[in-house]
């Protein structure tokens, strides 16, 4: 039997079901969990109080229609340290070297706690998100060598490639050891970007989070908004509109449309399909001239907000340009399918295995492309995604193609997702009052067009944000890539990344 401990009454993760566990528990809560049939999504730290051990938060998925499940762990003075749970879940890796960083918790047992976030040399004086850590300069970093895994043979190269990258690539280092073409190990050094966007959340109003969500990733300014408002309404207790639900159901697909549109064009790059590069990044330009149309920005932003939709929108022409935009887009992609020499590029190009992407937490297209039906849409519906009739494409191949064909499908499900939502929509307000209620908890999630979205959040006593958690989806992806490098070779590595659609913005934040 689970050991738990009660919850000071009102208090709570709003929509899920909790249960608080000690610390020497966590190893058996969590296998509990995963006996259930239950998928841990990730994990988090936050300081319920200046100056107070941290709280530690799992968030796992029991069954599609079901609650989601929180298991709560309240360190103590004595206890600063949890076993860590990377050698049973693998995905919680990350996630552990994130609180490990940033919260100043040690995950006892952790196989590769090197650091993540915080670049080696980084001294910060306390904890960066413990409430008290005020960053008003920049943070002391001194001189230190690279930690990387011992790679060794006579013949073994050594490669860097990055921060500063060819093309317009955001800033990543690559590290690569390799014989010949043959790559035998890939390292990627992230998180330089990183803006401590989480930490800027505190304080601020849940407005004024909605502004800072919709920042963290320019490309899923809707998911990441939508996710955020969620979580807050969840806490607040309040009742978005029919027409609102709707109307953020229109603009997350427009968003999905766009994104993997110009992932088609991009890819075609890599394979240098040069005709199809310029055909797909077209399109993707079109379906962003028909979102400033709509709401008069490309990228949908300023329009969601907690309690609904900041305004109302006229859809009398949305239709007719989606209708026209439509056969030229499947035109494209039947071409994409017909071409040889950027299938040949493809097809068996980052294998990712089903287990592969199961235990290192892939998300979205790529892992719905190694044969895994998930998609929160359908599994945990939001907006008005349970009112319209949809499908979730799945492949077993587990490859570049196979990655390639998801999204292709989940294009003409945006299409007819669309025309469904706009033929079902009716009026009535966008809007309805979401006051902050103090000390309230929420979860909120979205699936966003690389996967996965999901926002915690935390109000202080004074209604105001005290902390909130954001898993991204590349966050995921970016953990599972490297093992689709492994024994590949130095030809392929673009194709490879391109096919997984990776964000910096959405990993480092």
């Amino acid at each position: 039997m689970m050991p738990t401990v009660e919850r000071v009454p009102g208090r709570g993760m709003k929509g899920t079901a909790e249960r608080t566990v000690w610390p020497h528990s966590i190893p058996q809560a969590c296998e509990d969990l995963m006996q259930a049939g239950a998928r841990l999504q990730m994990a988090y730290a936050w300081f319920p109080r200046p100056g107070q051990p941290a709280e530690v938060i799992y968030l796992a998925d029991r069954a599609p229609h079901q609650p989601f499940e929180i298991l709560r762990c309240n360190l103590t003075e004595q206890t600063q340290e949890l076993p860590s749970m990377t050698p049973r879940i693998p995905l919680l890796g990350w996630y552990e070297r994130e609180m490990h960083e940033l919260c100043g918790i040690h995950f006892r047992g952790h196989p590769e706690l090197r650091p993540l976030v915080l670049h080696e040399g980084a001294a910060p004086p306390m904890p960066p998100l413990d409430p008290r850590y005020q960053p008003t300069g920049m943070m002391p970093y001194t001189e230190s060598p690279w930690d990387l895994p011992p790679v060794e043979g006579d013949d073994v190269q050594f490669l860097p490639f990055g921060p500063v990258r060819a093309d317009v690539l955001e800033s990543a280092q690559i590290v690569f050891f390799y014989v010949g073409e043959a790559i035998l190990h890939c390292h990627p050094r992230l998180f330089f970007k990183h803006r401590g966007m989480e930490k800027r959340f505190e304080g601020l109003t849940p407005a004024m989070g909605a502004l800072i969500a919709e920042r963290i990733s320019g490309v899923d300014s809707v998911a990441h908004t939508l996710a955020f408002c969620q979580a807050v309404e969840a806490a607040c207790g309040c009742a978005v509109p029919p027409r609102a639900r709707f109307l953020r159901t229109i603009l997350a697909e427009l968003e999905r449309l766009y994104n993997h549109l110009y992932y088609l064009g991009h890819l075609c790059h890599t394979t240098t399909l040069k005709v199809g590069e310029a055909e797909g990044k077209l399109l993707a330009e079109r379906s962003k001239q028909i979102n400033g149309m709509l709401t008069g920005s490309r990228f949908l932003r300023a329009l969601i907000m907690p309690g609904g939709l900041r305004r109302d929108l006229d859809l009398a022409a949305l239709l007719g340009k989606l209708r026209m935009l439509e056969p030229e887009i499947l035109r494209y992609m039947e071409m994409l399918e017909q071409t040889n020499s950027h299938l040949d590029r493809l097809i068996t190009t980052g294998h990712l295995p089903q287990q592969f992407a199961f235990d290192q937490g892939a998300t979205g297209p790529v892992k719905r492309a190694s044969g895994i039906q998930h998609d929160l849409r359908c599994d945990h519906p939001y907006a008005a995604y349970g009112q319209l009739a949809m499908e979730i494409p799945v492949r077993t191949d587990g490859d570049a193609h196979a990655r390639v064909q998801v999204r292709m499908e989940e294009v003409r499900n945006s299409l007819n997702l669309l025309y469904s939502a706009i033929e079902a929509i009716s009026g009535g307000p966008v809007r309805a009052e979401c006051n902050p209620i103090p000390l309230a908890e929420g979860l909120g999630w979205c699936e966003a067009s690389r996967g996965s979205t999901y926002y915690c959040v935390h109000l202080n006593g004074e209604g105001r944000l005290a902390r909130v958690k954001v898993k991204s989806p590349s966050f995921s992806n970016w953990r599972v890539f490297p093992y689709t490098v492994h024994d590949t070779n130095m030809m392929d590595y673009a194709i490879n990344e391109a096919s997984f659609g990776l964000t910096m913005a959405g990993c480092d934040r």
